[in-house]
């Protein structure tokens, strides 16, 4: 999963994508709302931690304006406490709202849910035919064999399975899987979709090659 965070303050914004970065998610980090505007012109996001108090504006005022043609999950984060503020945040167009300072573990989970239901599911687990997907544990189940991947691995499967039968450019899975800063090149996307074929390898999953086009994933009837 690709996530935008907005943040000024450095220490907290360095943080929080490490912690999100351990998962395997890929984090682009913007320090105000003008840089925030650049990423979200440039790539799709899954999910966005927006900051109220920015340099350049409120995080509020900028979510309010933008959710005319911004469909992305917002969570918003905030040192303010009260009431009024939470609802103005979920009124003006939040999806959840998490106060400053807050536990790590717990906007994990918050990331999670808000995706969850953007997904239209209320589970961690994600049915693939006979095969059992649980982007939290990390781990395919399938015929009581459950196997253990790789953050990288259980990103990547967790865009095909929200994706199935669609097909997706490397580019796409690049824009998906790596940070805008990051120095990967196609070849990268090669290597991760070589190695989770091997771990879904006998579970009536598998990832076929569209020639010129990218990769599908194809799912065996339970």
């Amino acid at each position: 999963m690709r996530y935008l965070l907005v943040e000024d303050n450095a220490e907290l914004a360095e943080a929080v994508l490490r912690r999100l970065m351990l998962d395997g998610h890929a984090v682009d980090h913007a320090p105000d709302l003008a840089t925030a505007r650049d990423c979200l012109a440039a790539a799709d996001y899954d999910l966005i931690l927006l900051d109220v108090m920015l340099p350049d504006g409120d995080g509020r005022e900028f979510l309010a304006s933008s959710r005319v043609h911004l469909e992305t999950p917002v969570i918003v984060l905030t040192a303010r406490s009260q009431v009024s503020d939470r609802v103005d945040a979920l009124d003006g167009g939040a999806d959840d709202y998490l106060t400053k300072p807050f536990d790590f573990v717990e906007l994990e989970a918050r990331c999670r849910a808000v995706l969850r239901r953007r997904g239209g599911s209320a589970r961690n687990q994600i049915a693939l035919g006979a095969a059992t997907f649980d982007p939290l544990s990390g781990t395919l189940s399938h015929q009581g064999r459950s196997t253990a991947l790789r953050n990288r691995e259980i990103r990547l499967l967790e865009i095909f399975a929200r994706h199935p039968g669609q097909i997706l450019s490397k580019p796409q899975l690049m824009d998906r899987l790596f940070s805008y800063d990051a120095e990967v090149t196609e070849n990268a996307i090669e290597v991760c979709v070589g190695r989770l074929r091997r771990r879904i390898a006998g579970t009536g999953l598998s990832i076929e090659t569209v020639r010129g086009l990218g990769y599908r994933m194809e799912i065996a009837a339970a």
